[in-house]
């Protein structure tokens, strides 16, 4: 489960951001998951709680951002939110695409404290 590692990097970025920042407590974390990051959600949810007892994040509430996938369609020369992010087609014509422009991000972008 690599989303244990990955909630002790977004503790251990919370922590020297709010630090830097002269905050005492955080009460929010910000954060853009893409559909695409291979980040299954609940499991980082669950994980970030366990990694954050006993630092100025306790009781600090993980709020993710789902990113849906976007991709340039080649034919339409546009870009295209899918519903889904299987098959990779333009919404629209129907065009194969690997262009990938949004989805797969995860990014802290956010923290709310005092």
């Amino acid at each position: 489960m690599h989303e244990l590692s990955i909630a002790q990097n977004l503790a251990e970025l919370a922590i020297e951001a709010a630090k830097h920042t002269g905050m005492k407590r955080v009460h929010a974390l910000h954060l853009k998951l893409g559909v695409l990051s291979g980040v299954v959600k609940e499991a980082l949810e669950f994980s970030f709680d366990v990694v954050i007892e006993g630092t100025l994040l306790e009781g600090a509430k993980l709020i993710i951002e789902d990113i849906p996938v976007k991709v340039f369609c080649p034919a339409c020369q546009e870009a295209h939110v899918l519903s889904e992010p299987f098959p990779m087609r333009c919404p629209v014509c129907g065009t194969k695409t690997s262009q990938v422009l949004e989805g797969r991000e995860m990014e802290l972008f956010s923290l709310k404290g005092v």
